[in-house]
Protein backbone atom coordinates (compact mmCIF):
# COMPACT_ATOMS: atom_id res chain seq x y z
CA UNK A 1 0.00 0.00 0.00
CA UNK A 2 2.79 2.45 0.65
CA UNK A 3 4.24 1.61 -2.27
CA UNK A 4 1.49 2.48 -4.37
CA UNK A 5 1.23 5.47 -2.41
CA UNK A 6 4.88 6.66 -3.58
CA UNK A 7 4.08 5.45 -6.77
CA UNK A 8 1.09 7.86 -7.07
CA UNK A 9 2.98 10.88 -6.25
CA UNK A 10 3.49 13.37 -8.51
CA UNK A 11 7.71 13.82 -9.21
CA UNK A 12 9.13 16.99 -7.92
CA UNK A 13 9.70 19.58 -10.57
CA UNK A 14 12.65 19.93 -12.20
CA UNK A 15 14.71 22.87 -11.00
CA UNK A 16 14.67 25.64 -13.62
CA UNK A 17 17.66 26.32 -15.28
CA UNK A 18 18.30 30.62 -15.81
CA UNK A 19 20.07 31.69 -18.85
CA UNK A 20 23.84 33.41 -19.17
CA UNK A 21 24.21 36.46 -20.68
CA UNK A 22 25.40 35.29 -23.69
CA UNK A 23 22.19 33.22 -23.67
CA UNK A 24 20.29 36.31 -23.54
CA UNK A 25 22.62 38.47 -26.32
CA UNK A 26 21.59 35.69 -28.95
CA UNK A 27 18.23 35.83 -28.10
CA UNK A 28 18.28 39.71 -29.14
CA UNK A 29 20.41 38.91 -31.79
CA UNK A 30 17.59 36.97 -33.12
CA UNK A 31 15.00 39.23 -32.76
CA UNK A 32 17.44 41.82 -34.93
CA UNK A 33 16.17 41.45 -38.58
CA UNK A 34 18.87 43.08 -40.51
CA UNK A 35 21.96 41.56 -38.01
CA UNK A 36 20.38 38.13 -38.63
CA UNK A 37 20.51 38.48 -42.27
CA UNK A 38 24.04 40.25 -42.15
CA UNK A 39 25.31 37.45 -40.19
CA UNK A 40 24.27 34.92 -43.11
CA UNK A 41 25.73 37.07 -45.78
CA UNK A 42 29.34 37.11 -43.99
CA UNK A 43 29.22 33.66 -43.63
CA UNK A 44 28.29 32.87 -47.04
CA UNK A 45 31.43 35.82 -47.86
CA UNK A 46 33.73 34.01 -45.56
CA UNK A 47 32.40 30.50 -47.17
CA UNK A 48 33.38 32.03 -50.74
CA UNK A 49 36.38 33.63 -49.83
CA UNK A 50 37.59 30.23 -48.23
CA UNK A 51 36.11 27.76 -50.95
CA UNK A 52 35.80 29.77 -53.91
CA UNK A 53 38.76 30.34 -55.49
CA UNK A 54 39.13 26.21 -55.23
CA UNK A 55 35.61 25.11 -56.28
CA UNK A 56 35.32 27.76 -59.02
CA UNK A 57 35.97 26.53 -62.87
CA UNK A 58 39.22 28.78 -63.69
CA UNK A 59 42.08 28.91 -61.25
CA UNK A 60 43.00 32.35 -60.31
CA UNK A 61 46.17 32.82 -62.31
CA UNK A 62 45.07 31.27 -65.42
CA UNK A 63 45.45 33.55 -68.17
CA UNK A 64 43.22 33.16 -71.44
CA UNK A 65 44.85 34.60 -74.21
CA UNK A 66 42.13 34.34 -76.86
CA UNK A 67 39.86 36.29 -74.11
CA UNK A 68 41.61 39.33 -73.18
CA UNK A 69 39.54 42.30 -71.78
CA UNK A 70 35.67 40.25 -72.81
CA UNK A 71 33.09 41.57 -71.31
CA UNK A 72 30.58 39.33 -69.18
CA UNK A 73 29.45 36.59 -71.16
CA UNK A 74 28.46 33.08 -70.58
CA UNK A 75 30.80 32.06 -73.06
CA UNK A 76 33.67 29.35 -71.24
CA UNK A 77 31.73 30.34 -67.90
CA UNK A 78 33.43 34.12 -67.80
CA UNK A 79 30.19 35.28 -65.79
CA UNK A 80 31.83 38.26 -64.96
CA UNK A 81 34.55 39.12 -67.75
CA UNK A 82 38.07 38.81 -68.22
CA UNK A 83 40.84 41.62 -66.90
CA UNK A 84 43.39 43.00 -69.65
CA UNK A 85 45.91 40.03 -69.03
CA UNK A 86 42.92 37.65 -69.28
CA UNK A 87 42.63 36.41 -66.19
CA UNK A 88 38.68 35.98 -64.82
CA UNK A 89 37.25 38.31 -62.97
CA UNK A 90 35.62 35.96 -60.89
CA UNK A 91 38.11 34.02 -59.64
CA UNK A 92 40.24 37.49 -59.09
CA UNK A 93 37.48 38.60 -57.13
CA UNK A 94 37.08 35.64 -55.29
CA UNK A 95 40.95 35.70 -54.24
CA UNK A 96 40.71 39.50 -53.36
CA UNK A 97 37.93 38.84 -50.70
CA UNK A 98 40.10 35.96 -49.60
CA UNK A 99 42.97 38.35 -48.96
CA UNK A 100 40.78 41.31 -47.51
CA UNK A 101 39.10 39.32 -45.14
CA UNK A 102 42.61 37.27 -44.43
CA UNK A 103 43.85 40.72 -43.42
CA UNK A 104 40.96 42.43 -41.78
CA UNK A 105 40.70 39.29 -39.68
CA UNK A 106 44.35 38.72 -38.72
CA UNK A 107 45.37 42.34 -38.33
CA UNK A 108 42.32 42.59 -35.73
CA UNK A 109 43.50 39.96 -33.71
CA UNK A 110 47.40 41.69 -33.32
CA UNK A 111 45.04 45.02 -32.10
CA UNK A 112 43.34 43.08 -29.76
CA UNK A 113 46.15 40.91 -28.51
CA UNK A 114 48.08 44.50 -28.03
CA UNK A 115 45.01 46.52 -26.89
CA UNK A 116 43.19 43.76 -24.18
CA UNK A 117 46.71 43.19 -22.69
CA UNK A 118 47.87 47.01 -22.29
CA UNK A 119 44.47 48.46 -21.49
CA UNK A 120 43.42 45.56 -18.77
CA UNK A 121 47.36 45.49 -17.14
CA UNK A 122 47.18 49.48 -16.93
CA UNK A 123 43.45 49.24 -15.43
CA UNK A 124 44.46 47.10 -13.09
CA UNK A 125 48.06 47.98 -11.68
CA UNK A 126 46.27 51.67 -11.92
CA UNK A 127 48.56 54.89 -10.15
CA UNK A 128 51.77 56.45 -11.92
CA UNK A 129 52.17 53.22 -14.15
CA UNK A 130 48.15 53.35 -15.21
CA UNK A 131 48.50 57.14 -15.80
CA UNK A 132 52.12 56.78 -17.87
CA UNK A 133 50.69 53.98 -19.90
CA UNK A 134 47.73 55.83 -21.00
CA UNK A 135 49.58 59.07 -21.96
CA UNK A 136 51.64 56.82 -24.01
CA UNK A 137 48.60 56.08 -25.94
CA UNK A 138 47.32 59.43 -25.65
CA UNK A 139 50.74 60.40 -27.66
CA UNK A 140 50.20 57.84 -30.23
CA UNK A 141 46.72 59.04 -31.05
CA UNK A 142 48.37 62.13 -32.12
CA UNK A 143 50.00 60.52 -35.10
CA UNK A 144 47.54 59.80 -37.93
CA UNK A 145 47.55 56.05 -37.77
CA UNK A 146 47.27 55.70 -41.67
CA UNK A 147 50.31 58.04 -41.83
CA UNK A 148 51.87 55.92 -39.62
CA UNK A 149 51.81 52.62 -41.57
CA UNK A 150 52.06 54.33 -45.03
CA UNK A 151 55.89 55.04 -43.52
CA UNK A 152 56.26 51.80 -42.52
CA UNK A 153 55.15 50.24 -45.75
CA UNK A 154 57.54 52.71 -47.60
CA UNK A 155 60.85 51.94 -44.83
CA UNK A 156 59.92 48.27 -45.15
CA UNK A 157 59.17 46.47 -48.59
CA UNK A 158 59.67 42.73 -49.08
CA UNK A 159 59.92 41.39 -52.35
CA UNK A 160 57.92 38.24 -51.35
CA UNK A 161 54.16 39.17 -51.57
CA UNK A 162 53.48 36.58 -48.87
CA UNK A 163 55.94 38.32 -46.42
CA UNK A 164 54.60 41.67 -47.62
CA UNK A 165 51.08 40.33 -46.44
CA UNK A 166 52.38 39.56 -43.10
CA UNK A 167 54.00 43.08 -42.68
CA UNK A 168 50.80 44.56 -43.53
CA UNK A 169 48.54 42.99 -41.57
CA UNK A 170 51.61 43.85 -38.39
CA UNK A 171 51.55 46.87 -39.63
CA UNK A 172 48.16 47.71 -39.73
CA UNK A 173 47.32 45.71 -36.21
CA UNK A 174 50.04 47.47 -34.01
CA UNK A 175 48.14 51.02 -35.02
CA UNK A 176 44.45 49.75 -34.79
CA UNK A 177 45.26 49.04 -30.57
CA UNK A 178 44.91 52.43 -29.02
CA UNK A 179 40.96 51.89 -29.22
CA UNK A 180 40.86 49.10 -27.65
CA UNK A 181 43.27 49.67 -24.86
CA UNK A 182 40.83 52.84 -23.58
CA UNK A 183 37.83 50.29 -23.86
CA UNK A 184 39.48 47.57 -22.00
CA UNK A 185 40.71 50.04 -19.59
CA UNK A 186 38.00 51.81 -18.51
CA UNK A 187 35.96 48.41 -18.30
CA UNK A 188 38.79 47.43 -16.27
CA UNK A 189 38.73 49.94 -13.64
CA UNK A 190 34.73 49.30 -13.30
CA UNK A 191 35.72 45.24 -12.16
CA UNK A 192 38.64 45.78 -10.09
CA UNK A 193 36.66 45.95 -7.10
CA UNK A 194 34.42 43.78 -7.66
CA UNK A 195 33.39 40.74 -5.14
CA UNK A 196 35.31 38.23 -7.71
CA UNK A 197 38.86 39.85 -7.92
CA UNK A 198 38.70 40.36 -4.03
CA UNK A 199 37.77 36.93 -3.63
CA UNK A 200 40.52 35.79 -6.11
CA UNK A 201 42.98 38.03 -4.35
CA UNK A 202 42.18 36.98 -0.91
CA UNK A 203 42.88 33.08 -2.34
CA UNK A 204 46.24 34.01 -3.30
CA UNK A 205 45.81 34.56 -7.02
CA UNK A 206 48.81 36.50 -8.49
CA UNK A 207 48.33 40.45 -10.39
CA UNK A 208 48.69 39.16 -13.85
CA UNK A 209 46.36 35.49 -12.94
CA UNK A 210 43.71 37.60 -11.44
CA UNK A 211 43.67 40.26 -15.28
CA UNK A 212 43.77 37.63 -17.52
CA UNK A 213 41.60 34.88 -15.79
CA UNK A 214 39.29 36.76 -14.16
CA UNK A 215 38.84 40.17 -15.61
CA UNK A 216 39.74 39.66 -19.05
CA UNK A 217 36.70 36.93 -19.78
CA UNK A 218 34.35 39.26 -17.93
CA UNK A 219 35.17 42.19 -20.87
CA UNK A 220 34.67 40.15 -23.55
CA UNK A 221 31.43 42.06 -24.73
CA UNK A 222 32.76 45.11 -25.61
CA UNK A 223 35.61 42.68 -27.47
CA UNK A 224 33.62 41.16 -29.28
CA UNK A 225 31.75 44.74 -30.55
CA UNK A 226 34.82 46.13 -31.40
CA UNK A 227 36.72 43.59 -33.17
CA UNK A 228 33.22 43.19 -35.70
CA UNK A 229 32.98 46.88 -36.32
CA UNK A 230 36.89 47.26 -36.77
CA UNK A 231 37.42 44.60 -39.49
CA UNK A 232 35.88 46.94 -41.89
CA UNK A 233 37.94 49.53 -41.11
CA UNK A 234 40.45 47.49 -41.42
CA UNK A 235 39.68 46.39 -44.82
CA UNK A 236 39.24 49.99 -45.72
CA UNK A 237 42.82 50.69 -44.37
CA UNK A 238 44.20 48.04 -46.61
CA UNK A 239 42.06 49.11 -49.71
CA UNK A 240 43.69 52.30 -49.23
CA UNK A 241 47.27 50.87 -49.27
CA UNK A 242 46.34 48.70 -52.04
CA UNK A 243 44.88 51.38 -54.10
CA UNK A 244 48.08 53.74 -53.59
CA UNK A 245 50.29 50.77 -54.61
CA UNK A 246 51.66 49.95 -51.02
CA UNK A 247 49.45 47.06 -50.41
CA UNK A 248 49.25 43.66 -51.23
CA UNK A 249 51.73 42.81 -54.01
CA UNK A 250 51.15 40.72 -57.42
CA UNK A 251 50.60 37.51 -57.97
CA UNK A 252 48.21 38.31 -55.06
CA UNK A 253 45.35 40.55 -55.32
CA UNK A 254 43.05 41.94 -52.97
CA UNK A 255 39.54 44.14 -53.44
CA UNK A 256 41.75 46.96 -52.98
CA UNK A 257 44.27 46.36 -55.52
CA UNK A 258 41.76 44.98 -57.58
CA UNK A 259 39.61 48.49 -57.42
CA UNK A 260 43.36 50.09 -58.02
CA UNK A 261 43.15 48.51 -61.55
CA UNK A 262 39.73 48.72 -62.66
CA UNK A 263 39.96 52.28 -61.89
CA UNK A 264 42.94 52.98 -65.10
CA UNK A 265 40.51 50.82 -67.17
CA UNK A 266 37.18 52.92 -68.01
CA UNK A 267 37.20 50.43 -71.07
CA UNK A 268 36.27 48.02 -69.11
CA UNK A 269 33.80 49.09 -66.36
CA UNK A 270 33.13 45.59 -65.01
CA UNK A 271 37.09 45.63 -63.79
CA UNK A 272 35.55 48.12 -61.34
CA UNK A 273 32.47 47.28 -60.52
CA UNK A 274 32.91 43.84 -59.56
CA UNK A 275 35.64 44.49 -56.61
CA UNK A 276 32.97 47.70 -55.87
CA UNK A 277 29.77 45.69 -55.40
CA UNK A 278 31.88 42.87 -53.60
CA UNK A 279 33.73 45.38 -51.43
CA UNK A 280 30.43 47.32 -50.78
CA UNK A 281 28.26 44.29 -49.71
CA UNK A 282 31.15 43.09 -47.15
CA UNK A 283 31.63 46.45 -45.73
CA UNK A 284 27.70 46.66 -44.94
CA UNK A 285 27.35 43.52 -43.65
CA UNK A 286 30.46 43.79 -41.37
CA UNK A 287 28.76 46.86 -40.07
CA UNK A 288 25.15 46.04 -39.62
CA UNK A 289 26.33 42.51 -37.60
CA UNK A 290 28.58 44.92 -34.96
CA UNK A 291 25.37 46.83 -34.89
CA UNK A 292 23.37 44.38 -34.05
CA UNK A 293 25.83 42.51 -31.91
CA UNK A 294 26.45 46.24 -29.29
CA UNK A 295 22.51 46.06 -28.98
CA UNK A 296 22.68 42.69 -28.22
CA UNK A 297 25.31 42.65 -25.62
CA UNK A 298 24.08 45.93 -24.42
CA UNK A 299 20.67 46.43 -24.70
CA UNK A 300 20.79 49.74 -22.87
CA UNK A 301 22.41 51.06 -26.23
CA UNK A 302 19.08 50.34 -27.75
Amino acid sequence: MTDAVLDNETPPPETMKGRSLWDDARRRLMRNPAAVASLYVVAVLVLLAVFGPMLWVHPTDAIFRESVGIAPTLDNWHILGTDTEGRDMVARTLFGLRISLLVGFAATAVALTIGVAYGAIAGFIGGFLDEAMMRFVDVLYAIPFIFFVIVLMTVFQFDDPIMNLIFIFMAIGAVEWLTMSRIVRGQTISLRRKEFVEAARAAGARPMEIVFRHIVPNVLGPVVVFATLNIPVIILAESFLSFIGLGVQEPLASLGSLLARGKDQLQAPWMLITPAVTMLVTLLALNFLGDGLRDALDPKER
